[in-house]
């Protein structure tokens, strides 16, 4: 892969993380058991919808490696991987919890990594 492409991947990292940094990105997720615990699957599809909601990018390719348990202060580390493999950590805070309704925060890290040779 050229220089220039790697550019320009980092690049457009860059913008959906400086978009999700820029908009404050939190999501609130209806789950049913006790305590509220979201499927790492469902709260990487949440996180790959709001971020390319907020920054008018399609949806990225989001995994997070746990359930996320609904406790206040409880966090988790996702990564968004891109097309040439490079990555972005984001990471996910529960802020609330009411009921079995988990709120959460997430933010993109500022810089990507990149693809593995």
């Amino acid at each position: 892969m050229t220089t220039a492409r790697v550019s320009v991947v980092i690049a457009i990292l860059s913008v959906v993380a400086a978009g999700a940094l820029a908009v404050g990105c939190s999501a609130s997720v209806h789950v049913e058991k006790y305590p509220p615990k979201m499927s790492a699957d469902k709260l990487a599809t949440t996180v790959a919808e709001k971020l390319a909601a907020s920054t008018g990018q399609p949806k990225p390719h989001i995994t997070c490696p746990e359930d996320l348990v609904g406790k206040v202060g409880t966090t988790t580390r996702c990564k968004l991987t891109a097309d040439d493999g490079s990555t972005l950590g984001v990471s996910v805070n529960v802020s609330s919890v009411d009921g079995d309704q988990i709120k959460f925060d997430f933010k993109a890290d500022d810089t990507a990594s990149p693809p593995a040779n």
